[in-house]
């Protein structure tokens, strides 16, 4: 049900007329407290010079709340249901290292365009740390530990993995670590964000 009512928020997203795909952020102004002298009934006053206090954190609001890795997914859940396509990086069709490459890019993370070369990047993470965001590698190939498969993390709790990734069978869809296939084929886990 969560997956149906992201998948139309998106849509409706993608779908408005003509408007702009700027997100609105909101920048918060520093709030100025005039702090006047204490006087005190001694007739002893302890002078305190106006200060600026900033009342909110340094990184920007929206950032917290909606986080880089919740941004990648979303773009991601968007090519939900699109035919694989060799190569593909679009609507039209797309293949497993195409939707990653897409939707980090979107984030301004430059990966390489091939899987393998993409598990060159970033971080190595244990399977049992990996979280929202996080890439997912394979070897799809008969008789052969090459990486040659890749998805994104979409939820990651409790030793429950699932991932988005396009499929060569199904073009792109959201699996689970538990399923057999992938959990026989899984090489490793490396975060770029």
């Amino acid at each position: 049900m969560k997956t149906i009512i992201l998948f139309l928020l998106v849509a409706m997203t993608l779908s408005s007329c003509k408007s702009s795909q700027n997100i609105a952020t909101f920048k918060p102004e520093s709030l100025k407290i005039d702090l006047k002298p204490v006087t005190l009934s001694t007739n002893f006053t302890i002078p305190i010079a106006p200060k600026t206090i900033d009342l909110f954190p340094l990184e920007d609001i929206s950032s917290t709340i909606y986080s880089r890795a919740d941004r990648i997914i979303d773009y991601a859940f968007a090519f939900d249901g699109v035919r694989y396509k060799r190569g593909g990086t679009t609507k039209e069709g797309m293949d497993c290292s195409g939707l990653v490459v897409t939707t980090f890019d979107r984030e301004n993370i430059s990966l390489p365009r091939v899987s393998r070369d993409i598990a060159r990047t970033g971080d190595k993470v244990d399977i049992k740390e990996v979280g929202k965001g996080d890439l997912l590698f394979f070897a799809t190939r008969r008789n052969s530990r090459t990486i040659s498969h890749v998805g994104i993390v979409t939820t990651a709790r409790d030793g429950f993995v699932e991932f988005i990734h396009a499929s060569t069978s199904n073009g792109v869809i959201v699996s689970n670590m538990a399923e057999k296939y992938w959990y026989f084929a899984f090489i490793e886990a490396r975060r770029v964000i």
